[in-house]
């Protein structure tokens, strides 16, 4: 059931094609693209039309649906072999994001099982996983509200929320959960340069759910943290590796650190799906470089002298050391580590 402070959703199939509202138009227009084949899919997760990796993870393997349809039409003898450029096409989409590949690996699951029209299988497969997702983010809500303790002002990075997962959010969850209850009074929320997630879309959300939200540039959230009022940061994350190791939106490593400067907690809120236990650590998670047209110029025009260079990793590392609590949709870990993780993905 959809409550008053959870009426966003990003992802949807609709009429046998999927739906998703464009998040580079937010908050100055409200756009729905029709995607029919799986090229659209990959293209729409590179250009970042959809993102957030449990969001990521949905579109494509509705994409995985779009590419079947295509293919055992085209021949359905061998189908099987054809789709697997469609596969590798999503897989590389966006490489960060863990939920991505997981998705993917599910979704052949199914083909590998398939006889006769794949079609309807892998449609309830994508449906299984996008229900799973919001699911699991209702669950993580409500285990990271029973964190908060007293009431509160929370501050948080990017979009972690419903246009980020297939509803709900997990770090948005929580706070949507905390909201409800009565333990959050206010969000603050980072812009979160360059694409400015924060600005565009987490103030958005929370706006149209009723959340009190306040805006404030990424470099102001130590000044903030230093007043006293925010007592948990609170932020999900695109993969976190075998020893806890986090990485986020670009920006989330120094907030962790200011935050640890300051008391303040540190909360990361992610499924299960995001965890890729075959990385050690976080130093060897691929972390994407975006153009640098993103930081060179703003609105199309240029902010920056010519010849100037520029450094754009989508994402930073935040060491688990720097994290209070790991929520999941199994349990939560306090101060994540290695055998932490491992009792928690053995649940």
């Amino acid at each position: 059931m959809v409550s008053p402070h959870d009426r966003t959703r990003a992802v949807a199939w609709r009429e046998d094609a999927l739906e998703l509202l464009d998040q580079r138009r937010l908050p100055g227009a409200i756009v729905h693209r029709r995607l029919t084949v799986a090229a659209e899919v990959a293209e729409a997760i590179r250009n970042m039309v959809v993102r957030g990796a449990p969001a990521i993870g949905i579109a494509a393997a509705y994409g995985v649906v779009l590419a079947a349809r295509v293919r055992y039409a085209e021949d359905p003898h061998c189908w099987r072999e054809r789709i697997a450029v469609d596969l590798a096409m999503l897989a590389t989409a966006r490489p960060t994001a863990v939920n991505l590949v997981w998705a993917l690996r599910r979704m052949e699951g199914v083909i590998a099982e398939t006889e006769g029209d794949p079609v309807g299988w892998l449609l309830a497969e994508a449906r299984a996983i996008h229900e799973e997702d919001i699911a699991a983010n209702r669950r993580m809500g409500e285990l990271g509200a029973a964190l908060l303790g007293g009431r509160c002002a929370v501050l948080t990075h990017c979009n972690a929320g419903a246009l980020a997962t297939g509803g709900y959010g997990t770090a948005l969850g929580v706070i949507r959960r905390g909201y409800e209850m009565g333990l959050i009074e206010r969000v603050y929320a980072d812009e979160t340069r360059p694409w400015l997630q924060g600005a565009r879309l987490t103030a958005w959300e929370l706006a149209q759910d009723g959340i009190p939200v306040t805006l404030l540039a990424d470099s102001a959230a130590s000044a903030l943290l230093r007043q006293g009022a925010v007592h948990w940061v609170i932020v999900g994350a695109d993969r976190i590796a075998a020893n806890g190791d986090v990485a986020n939106k670009i920006g989330t490593y120094h907030l962790a650190v200011a935050a640890r400067y300051h008391g303040v907690r540190f909360m990361v809120v992610a499924p299960t799906s995001t965890m890729d236990m075959r990385i050690a650590s976080g130093t060897d998670i691929p972390i994407e470089q975006r153009a640098a047209e993103e930081l060179l110029t703003f609105g199309g025009q240029p902010v920056a002298a010519t010849g100037v260079e520029a450094w754009n990793p989508s994402f930073d590392v935040t060491p688990a050391a720097l994290v209070d609590a790991l929520v999941t949709e199994r349990g939560v870990a306090l101060a994540p580590d290695g055998e932490k993780m491992a009792r928690l993905m053995a649940m």
